[in-house]
């Protein structure tokens, strides 16, 4: 964005929060020009201006942006590394002779939630039966893309690839070609929600929360309120896990200890 076209792009994010019910003031301006100029060269349009006139008459390119403007890249294991050190936070919570509760806050299309699931199954040493998990979402129709379970590899994804931290995948995926499909009994693990991680009530006595790369697109100020929700939704002792490239804010330090600093495993004191 160069400074000649701010007026137009603070125009433009204005009408899309004004017009289109989405709270763009949420997010920092980076994140949002980047997804902006995406749909501006998917359809051809030179400017800010000309695109804000696009969507004023264009409903299946306001449907577009707002899809894109939703935060709903991830994978299978993302960091498998990461996935490694939460093998024994598992194990403990299950130890524990007791029902052990997940939340995946944002979980776009379901990768991340399937994910806890499947590690549950996959190691001997967790008691997948005490495990629910719940996915949370702001985007309804990502939701009903997680809750069919289906995905393809494509020319930047390769499922069978996401997959290997496990023994054999093919117990918790069906594969057909290039196409994947969460079997049932994984699916029966996750129950899957529409909910505003921002502006939505906290949850109650979470184990465990994954809040992972949603942080780095949101505006600052938003960050503190995020993690009060979080805190709030964690029983005392209960886990978090970040983004491998986030960090707690400053103002929440003292409401966390972390117990695997480089892989953003944090306890809540």
């Amino acid at each position: 964005m160069n400074k000649g076209s701010e007026r137009t792009f603070n125009d433009l994010v204005e009408f899309i929060g004004e017009e289109m019910d989405f709270e763009s003031g949420f997010y920092n301006d980076s994140y949002l020009d980047r997804r902006i100029t995406a749909r501006m060269r998917r359809t051809d349009t030179e400017d800010y201006q000309s695109y804000q006139q696009l969507l004023e008459r264009d409903d299946g390119e306001r449907e577009e942006l707002l899809d894109s403007l939703s935060i709903n890249v991830t994978g299978f294991f993302r960091n498998p590394e990461a996935w490694e050190r939460l093998r024994p936070v598992l194990r403990e919570l299950t130890d524990d002779n007791r029902r052990v509760r997940l939340w995946s806050a944002p979980s776009a299309d379901g990768r991340e939630p399937y994910s806890a699931a499947m590690l549950a199954l996959d190691d001997r040493d967790i008691d997948a039966r005490r495990v629910e998990i719940t996915a949370t979402d702001i985007n309804a129709d990502i939701l009903e893309e997680a809750r069919d379970g289906t995905y393809a590899t494509s020319q930047t994804t390769d499922i069978a690839d996401e997959l290997e931290p496990l023994d054999d995948y093919t117990k918790y995926i069906e594969q057909d070609g290039t196409t994947f499909q969460v079997r049932d009994r994984v699916k029966e693990m996750v129950t899957f929600e529409q909910h505003d991680l921002i502006r939505g009530d906290p949850k109650r006595d979470f184990d465990l929360v994954f809040c992972r790369n949603l942080l780095i697109y949101i505006d600052s100020e938003f960050k503190v309120p995020i993690f009060e929700t979080i805190r709030g939704s964690l029983r005392e002792g209960g886990y978090l896990m970040i983004g491998m490239t986030e960090t707690l804010p400053a103002e929440c330090r003292d409401s966390f200890e972390a117990v695997d600093k480089r892989h953003r495993i944090y306890r809540r004191v």
